[in-house]
């Protein structure tokens, strides 16, 4: 399969073919943050305390293919799951924006051809993450952050 050209803009999510479905992500590793979310108001909090499989330098999941199985509670993002799952999602997230109807990002790697866009751009958690296993759970709110949303 390849990527058809500008695909973003012509296809809607639920018609993309799996490699297309998987192009949109950026690269940001922002989604595989801890997040806490007030059980009163649903605002959902960012921290930088990443889940165990984060690779805090790539910004890319260590064991992608079989995530689920090590991480029971990691989000495998689907079309049909998009609606469930987009309040949660960074700000800058092409599924999440292309979900609500608006453009990617100037810096997304689809547009510039370069995978290290979303780095430069200062969107990704690249260098500031903590892993998991070194904060506890009711600590987590002590590594709240604002989400790195760059020049978007």
């Amino acid at each position: 399969m390849t990527l058809r050209p500008n695909f973003w803009q012509e296809i809607p999510l639920a018609k993309m073919n799996a490699e297309e479905w998987e192009a949109l992500c950026d690269g940001c590793g922002k989604c595989c943050l801890n997040k806490i979310e007030d059980a009163d108001t649903g605002e959902v909090f960012l921290t930088r305390v990443a889940c165990r499989l984060l690779d805090d330098q790539t910004c890319q999941c260590g064991q992608y293919e079989i995530r689920k199985r090590i991480v029971p509670e990691c989000i495998v993002l689907k079309p049909e799951t998009i609606d469930k799952h987009a309040y949660w999602m960074p700000q800058t997230c092409a599924y999440r924006l292309l979900h609500q109807g608006k453009p990617l990002p100037h810096w997304h790697p689809l547009l510039t051809g370069d995978p290290q866009s979303v780095h430069e751009a200062g969107v990704s958690v690249r260098g500031f993450t903590v892993p998991e296993f070194e904060v506890d759970e009711d600590e987590w709110e002590g590594h709240i952050i604002e989400e790195p949303i760059g020049d978007s």
